[in-house]
């Protein structure tokens, strides 16, 4: 049986990424290399996605362009919803991904790299979406807002997310 995963912003062979730091000071991956960034993050990858598996990579894959070559290490036919640092030629991706898009609508859910404006979410159940790693959308009360799931690597233990698990966290919001 086919199961369905999600991440967001891998970020293959970025080197910044292993520098950048959480407001509290801490670094935001646990690498300082981005070729061992690169490794864990393929070694998490196929732990848990098979080669019969489809994964939804909700945007920023690789930053620079060679950093794509590690997704022919990677199991399961991809699809690729385009993120803000997804900026080089769409021939550049369509050797990786089965798909490639701007949003995707699956299961009452908008899939997106950025989040969208909450008075978007009338039509949907929520959106699961990426672009800002350890962050998450807030309400004013300053908790979490449960409409909006962010599946960036460094809300997943750095491995794809399987959708039943996201599935059951909008079915708990409705009952």
């Amino acid at each position: 049986m086919t199961r369905i995963f999600l991440t967001a912003d891998t970020h293959f062979g970025h080197v910044g990424v292993c520098k950048f730091l959480r407001d509290d000071g801490t670094p935001l991956r646990p690498w300082d290399d981005p070729q061992e960034m690169n490794e864990a993050l393929i070694e998490r990858w196929n732990a848990v996605v098979g080669p019969g598996d489809k994964v939804y990579h909700l945007g920023d894959v690789a930053i620079p362009r060679h950093g794509l070559k590690c997704l022919e290490k990677l199991n399961g036919t991809k699809v690729l919803i385009r993120g803000n640092h997804d900026i080089f030629k769409l021939s550049d991706y369509t050797e990786y991904f089965k798909d490639i898009r701007g949003c995707h609508h699956l299961d009452g859910l908008i899939l997106t790299h950025i989040p969208v404006h909450p008075d978007n979410l009338i039509r949907y159940r929520g959106n699961i979406h990426g672009h800002l790693h350890y962050r998450q959308i807030l309400l004013p009360d300053g908790t979490p807002d449960l409409r909006y799931k962010c599946v960036c690597v460094e809300h997943t233990d750095y491995a794809p997310i399987d959708f039943e698990i996201l599935r059951q966290h909008y079915k708990n919001q409705v009952e």
